[in-house]
């Protein structure tokens, strides 16, 4: 619609006066519809002559007076529908006051909701940390307690190795006491003066000679041999009584093949066998009081007397083979050495002193002093090796031949009067008792 034809149609609605107004708002025109019928009545209207300018301003002046009234009644009008439309949009806005006051219950629910979660997740958390903080406490405790345990440990274990090894250090000094800090002496020549000195290629012979006896001591002449085949070996008889004619005579071919040169030493008593394989020997040793006995060999054989007869003869074959060479040793024949051993004695048992046995050529030397050079380990320390520092003679002598056996022990008695009494060891023939004894309270065996 034109601007101009669109003006002219507002007045002539302006001109038309309320009622007309009125009418046409009440028949429910929208102000539109109006606008386009009065803007028809317009052109229809402008097809008339042109009024004049005085009549144009006139009519202008009254237009603006009706605008002015229109826009006055057009507020009244909008005012009646609003007061008309009121309670519906109060009930609107209570709707909606309602509803954001539900909204805001829900989020207060919701917020007081998760306020409680943040503060039961806040306590869980304090609970937690109240729990690890206590676990914490309960692991440096029971790593403190097992820090205070592993110092105890390791203060027991060092005090412990302290304790071992002052047991361990007293044990080597108590083994190093059992020895003596020497070394054996080997002397080619062990004779030096009226001393003999000894080294540890020593072999002991005491008690009687059995076949057992022989067969240690050829044995350990055979060892000492591939030691050394020049170094003496020392056969020392402190106690024998003699005994198996055939074990002394293995002794005596051992002494003869022997490489290194085999020194018998007498210390106390030699008798029998015992005494003729001193006697044979090649180098032997006495201490003056030392006491040797010859005698013819004896048997405890029976039988009837044809096997009498052929025992004696071998019996005389064995004195033959053993008391020559003593015989020989002498410088007297076997008749005259039986002739004197029953000239000295009517036993045949002819005894005598160290001295006086080296003058008949029964030892070579007389010594006043035996250093026992090999004897570098204490004697109470029993040795794991047999033969070491001596040899046994028989059952039970190895011990006592190197001192290291059990002391006779002699115990208290009562007799059959219930007189107490101590029953002395049994003394080898030659010996006898030099004992104190005035009330009889030791008696023989």
């Amino acid at each position: 619609m034109h601007p101009t034809i669109r003006l002219a149609a507002l007045l002539l609605l302006v001109s038309a006066g309320s009622s007309a107004r009125a009418e046409a708002l009440n028949a429910g025109l929208p102000v539109e519809d109006l606008l386009e019928l009065q803007a028809k009545q317009c052109e229809e209207k402008t097809a008339a002559p042109a009024p004049t300018l005085e009549a144009l301003k006139a009519e202008v002046g009254r237009l603006t007076v009706e605008k002015e009234k229109l826009s006055t009644e057009l507020a009244l009008a909008q005012a009646a529908v609003e007061k008309e439309l009121s309670p519906s949009k109060l009930n609107t806005i209570r709707l909606q006051a309602q509803l954001a006051e539900l909204k805001a219950k829900q989020d207060l629910a919701e917020y007081q909701e998760k306020l409680a979660e943040d503060k039961a997740l806040e306590e869980d958390k304090r609970a937690l940390d109240r729990a690890l903080l206590k676990s914490s406490i309960a692991k440096a405790e029971v790593e403190t307690e097992l820090a205070e345990i592993r110092r105890i440990e390791n203060a027991t274990q060092k005090e412990i190795a302290r304790i071992n090894s002052g047991i361990a250090l007293e044990k080597e000094e108590e083994e190093a006491r059992n020895y003596a800090m020497s070394d054996p002496v080997y002397l080619a020549e062990p004779l030096q003066g009226r001393k003999l000195v000894m080294s540890d290629r020593r072999i002991a012979l005491n008690g009687p000679i059995s076949m057992r006896t022989a067969d240690n001591i050829v044995s350990r002449i055979n060892y000492f041999n591939n030691r050394d085949a020049k170094l003496p070996i020392f056969l020392v008889i402190d106690d024998s009584p003699g005994g198996s004619v055939m074990a002394g005579y293995k002794i005596v071919k051992a002494m003869q093949g022997s490489q290194a040169p085999v020194h018998v030493v007498v210390k106390s008593f030699a008798a029998s066998m015992a005494a003729c394989i001193a006697t044979v020997a090649k180098h032997s040793y006495a201490y003056s009081n030392t006491v040797i006995l010859h005698h013819q060999i004896h048997s405890f054989a029976g039988g009837n007397l044809t096997q009498q007869q052929e025992w004696l003869k071998e019996m005389e074959e064995w004195w033959r083979r053993l008391a020559d060479p003593v015989a020989v040793k002498m410088g007297i024949s076997r008749e005259e050495l039986i002739k004197q051993m029953y000239a000295h004695a009517s036993s045949g048992d002819w005894s005598e002193f160290g001295d006086n046995a080296q003058k008949l050529k029964w030892v070579d030397h007389i010594v006043d002093e035996i250093q026992e050079t090999g004897t570098i380990k204490s004697p109470d320390v029993v040795s794991k090796t047999p033969g070491t520092g001596g040899i046994s003679a028989d059952d039970g002598m190895e011990a006592s031949a190197r001192g290291t056996g059990p002391v006779t022990e002699l115990k208290a008695q009562a007799d059959e009067k219930g007189r107490p009494y101590m029953s002395l060891p049994r003394l080898n023939p030659r010996d006898c008792y030099w004992l104190y004894n005035p009330d009889g309270y030791f008696r023989a065996p």
